[in-house]
């Protein structure tokens, strides 16, 4: 039996079904009942549970756990604190660290070793724009201002307890540094620092459906690297297997996508008869650097060979998905507003 806590969220529902497809019992937990009803029709036992509440792990089984994947947290991009008024750094340890420790005491006190989270890209974001895929080795390197410094922070510390219960109570505790995941989900619109914004995919969707514009701000030719989410939830998958799963690993899909390459594919994809033009704007700030994570350690130790290699293979995959409506409710639990 395998438990995915923050199974409700991106890319706990993917995770989920991988799980399922390898045949595995699957006890998934979040607070989103709505979602909750989806899981179980895909064939999951869901179970309400809120990580900040130690109480509500008494609702879990204490035998026969293969492992937990642990996906609940507090993203900037669900975030509504505007830091030009508010503080949320409480929230984000509450949630993120104090929400880990529940988890590992749970499964300390019930003998449950395998527990499988992530942690933020960004821990190492002053490497970016370096010439060398980023290893598991490089020195964490970040930002303390803006809205994400915090969460970096608190992802930080949760892994490193995660670390502390490896050693001190000799758990088989790992996480995944994930680059931006794609695939279709709840990420229409997303906060930042406070304010919903439509995504950056939403909107160059948006337009090369609509035969409009598509501008690109600064350097068309950043590279950037990312992973598909369904290459995500099957390294989930092939991490709780593995006796070798251990510390921290790069979640990659081992490509970097150059800006105006993923422009035209979203327009060759999603385009109609109209296609949209790209203009490009240099004077616009694109502050992002390009940067490539290594994945060697996660092929080594569990055998992880992302499947989706190549952005426009993604967008299809993408646009089959979505055209489905397979999703709709995980889309529909993507709307924010201010």
């Amino acid at each position: 039996m395998v438990i995915v806590i923050g199974a409700t969220g991106f890319i706990g529902m993917y995770t989920v079904k991988a799980f399922l497809a390898a045949g595995k019992k699957v006890i998934a937990t979040g607070r989103n009942e709505v979602l909750g009803k989806k899981l179980v029709s895909m064939g999951a036992e869901f179970i309400k549970l809120d990580i900040t509440n130690k109480n509500d792990f008494n609702k879990l089984p204490t035998d026969d756990v293969e492992g937990i994947i642990l996906l609940a947290g507090l993203l900037p991009a669900n975030a509504k604190a505007d830091l030009d008024k508010n503080e949320n750094a409480e929230e984000y340890f509450k949630v993120n660290v104090q929400g880990t420790i529940n988890v590992l005491e749970y499964c300390r006190k019930n003998g449950i070793k395998k527990v499988i989270s992530n942690c933020s890209y960004s821990d190492v974001s002053g490497a970016w724009g370096k010439k060398y895929p980023i290893t598991e080795d490089e020195p964490r390197n970040f930002k303390f201002t803006g809205d994400h410094a915090v969460y970096v922070i608190s992802k930080n510390a949760a892994n490193d307890v995660m670390e502390y219960y490896n050693q001190q109570h000799h758990m088989q505790c790992a996480w995944f540094r994930f680059p931006p995941v794609y695939g279709v989900g709840p990420h229409g619109t997303i906060y930042v620092n406070g304010k919903a914004h439509k995504s950056g995919i939403a909107t160059f969707i948006d337009s090369a459906q609509a035969g409009a514009p598509i501008e690109i701000w600064g350097n068309p030719h950043i590279k950037r690297d990312i992973i598909y989410v369904k290459d995500a939830a099957d390294a989930y998958v092939l991490a709780l297997a593995s006796p070798k799963t251990y510390g921290l690993y790069n979640m990659t899909g081992h490509i970097q996508v150059d800006l105006e390459d993923q422009v035209k594919a979203v327009v060759e994809v999603f385009g109609g008869n109209k296609k949209s033009e790209i203009v490009y704007r240099p004077e616009k700030p694109n502050s992002t650097p390009s940067f490539l994570y290594s994945m060697d350690k996660a092929k080594r130790d569990f055998g992880f060979e992302p499947q989706y290699t190549d952005y426009l293979t993604m967008m299809k995959d993408y646009k089959m998905e979505l055209e489905s409506g397979f999703w709709s409710e995980l889309v529909k639990a993507g709307e924010k507003t201010n």
